[in-house]
């Protein structure tokens, strides 16, 4: 890897870790105040948006997409793909339209249980990268085509536990506004559509290892449930 190349993918990791870092900043202070209700008129925008965010992170993941990216060193490809995500994920934050209004704020026991439900999605979260490794997520270090996968930790329960936290992240907040279940909302129907395109194509890559996996690990997301 060349100099130029290695200051390109480390970055390129400094923006995906900034632009995480804002998008819990503008969760947590920005979603959380409350605001007069606008109506439903921002979620239109709100949600071409997000879709923008999420067709980046599903087309890049398909294989006429992945052909045409040939031009582009398989090495840096990942860093590639983490560039337009960060970039877009800030967009989000910075353009978002408010729609204001309040559905509860919780105090005392409830409030205290409502915390410890939204750590729990932080922790599941954080757990599901650390099995996954952080610097090839952030598209600084490459995978090796010929690795075998493998499934520890939270992936023995389900097989999207990031999506997981995620989700139970986002609904556990103890004051949610209605920006905060927007959020929550759109994002989370977007992982749900997105996840049969995405194990198709770890299907395409993995053949017989993601197969054995899906039989293994029967729920996608929610055990029980989904």
């Amino acid at each position: 890897m060349t100099r130029f190349e290695r200051l390109f993918v480390w970055s390129g990791g400094l923006l995906f870790a900034g632009s995480i870092a804002l998008c819990v900043w503008w969760y947590l202070f920005y979603l959380g105040q409350p605001r007069p209700r606008t109506g439903l008129a921002p979620l239109a925008y709100d949600a071409v948006l997000l879709t923008i965010f999420a067709c980046h992170h599903s087309l890049f993941a398909r294989g006429w997409v992945k052909r045409q990216l040939t031009p582009i060193p398989p090495h840096l490809r990942r860093s590639v793909y983490v560039w337009i995500a960060s970039v877009l994920l800030i967009a989000v934050c910075l353009l978002w339209r408010t729609l204001g209004g309040e559905l509860y704020d919780a105090s005392g026991a409830s409030a205290g249980a409502l915390v410890v439900v939204q750590l729990a999605g932080v922790a599941i979260a954080a757990w599901s990268v650390a099995e996954i490794d952080p610097l090839e997520l952030a598209g600084i270090r490459t995978p090796d085509a010929e690795d075998e996968l493998q499934f520890q930790g939270p992936y023995r329960l389900v097989r999207h536990p990031l999506y997981l936290g995620w989700i139970v992240a986002a609904f556990g907040t103890p004051h949610l506004t209605g920006d905060r279940l927007a959020f929550a909302i759109l994002t989370s129907l977007y992982l749900v559509i997105a996840i049969p395109w995405e194990e198709q194509s770890l299907v395409q890559s993995y053949g017989g290892q993601y197969t054995r996996y899906q039989r293994q690990v029967r729920w996608r997301v929610i055990p029980f449930i989904y």
